[in-house]
């Protein structure tokens, strides 16, 4: 029984795939609730699960797990920033974008928010991590950073130096880092994302 499970890792997998590992037994959705109960099993929404790290042997991914959590979606904003090593603060909930409508996730394994994002912004600046058995969608840094100042209604980069106090002062992000971010990303973001302006001065400021 456990062999099935840990066969399957740590994606999240739906009500029917874990009953369909028990192909035997005629009540496939109380063996998994029973798994639950048991703790072999975590329940992340209705009809999702991940099987417990003491039984897969594998660590959870909460990146992973937020793309399946609320599709379409990839992780961004301080997570995504935090997840490069671009901010120190840590960053105790999993932000990612979406086009569906904005909902927060509170799961066993931490807490989930995803934001609204327009369709035609959506795929700007976004890159597959891979992993040895997984795969997750998460921002650039680029667009990680756009879809922060796209959605912080306090932030308004008018001038240049507005741009190195957000960076240095407000999220204490390396200029020298941001310096070495690519341009292109931010002039797409600038024609189809909000805080276009915004995102015209952080042009400015690396073309400076």
């Amino acid at each position: 029984m456990i062999t099935d499970l840990e066969h399957i890792g740590n994606i999240p997998v739906s009500t029917s795939a874990v009953a369909s590992l028990f192909p035997d037994m005629k009540a496939g959705n109380q063996k998994v609730r029973n798994l639950e109960a048991a703790g072999q099993i975590i329940r992340l929404k209705k009809g999702l699960y991940v099987v417990s790290p003491k039984v897969s042997r594998v660590a959870l991914s909460t990146e992973l797990i937020a793309n399946h959590l609320y599709a379409p979606s990839y992780v961004s904003k301080q997570t995504a920033l935090r997840y490069y090593g671009l901010i120190p603060e840590a960053v105790f909930t999993t932000q990612s974008m979406t086009v569906k409508h904005s909902r927060n996730f509170e799961t066993p394994v931490g807490r989930f928010e995803y934001q609204s994002i327009a369709r035609e912004a959506f795929s700007i600046g976004i890159t597959y991590i891979n992993k040895q058995s997984y795969s997750f969608l998460i921002a650039t840094p680029e667009k990680a950073l756009c879809d922060m100042i796209a959605n912080s209604p306090k932030v308004n980069l008018r001038y240049l130096k507005d741009v190195e106090i957000y960076l240095e002062e407000d999220i204490r992000m390396d200029i020298e880092d941001f310096r070495n971010m690519d341009v292109t990303i931010f002039e797409h973001y600038a024609q189809a994302g909000k805080k276009a302006k915004s995102v015209t001065t952080l042009i400015k400021y690396l073309r400076k």
